[in-house]
């Protein structure tokens, strides 16, 4: 079980998370939902350390086991898809590839290169990118973004096998349905212990 207790962080005057708590199970996906500057996204950057909370803490993972997607794609023009995730593969897992690109119906695609693709294909090489990475928790920011809503369906159950946790911020009510745990923000002050 992953623990955030007491999580404050500020940008300046601005409290986005005040003495947060929340506990993540070990499997399964726990998805945030709330608007725009509630302290999703925030929540993400603490939990990959990208963010330091001005108080308290996280316990049962470290930053180094966590894979994180952030909200635009990153997509490098010069690199085809299959090379996205060879470039974040040691070689011994290149074999891995298909079963990535199964994972997120891009098959047919390894050769194409990012300004070929559509938003919700670029989408998910960002998605199968991330999770080429062996991670404790997956941290998802918005990972169906410009993702047909069926497909988005069928990919969440295939990330609902996943061996880690995945924490994914979504604002789509059948995506949040399909969650096995779903946390409201609303902003400061919020406890979900």
């Amino acid at each position: 079980m992953i623990f955030c207790k007491n999580l404050s962080v500020s940008y300046g005057d601005r409290v986005v998370l005040d003495h947060f708590s929340l506990k993540i199970p070990d499997t399964g996906i726990t998805a945030l939902s709330g608007p725009s500057g509630c302290g999703k996204t925030t929540l993400l950057r603490v939990l990959a350390g990208l963010e330091r909370p001005r108080s308290g803490a996280v316990e049962g993972i470290v930053p180094r086991q966590t894979a994180l997607l952030f909200q635009d794609d990153r997509l490098l023009p010069w690199r085809t898809v299959e090379q996205h995730l060879t470039d974040v593969l040691p070689k011994s897992r290149w074999r891995e590839v298909p079963a990535l690109l199964a994972l997120t119906e891009l098959e047919g695609e390894e050769h194409t290169f990012p300004a070929a693709l559509s938003g919700g294909m670029g989408r998910r090489l960002a998605l199968a990118r991330c999770l080429a990475l062996e991670a404790g928790l997956y941290l998802l920011d918005e990972p169906f973004a410009g993702v047909d809503l069926p497909r988005a369906l069928r990919i969440l159950e295939r990330l609902k096998k996943l061996p880690a946790p995945v924490l994914l911020v979504s604002h789509e009510p059948a995506v949040l349905s399909a969650a096995n745990a779903v946390i409201e923000l609303d902003g400061p002050p919020l406890n979900m212990i």
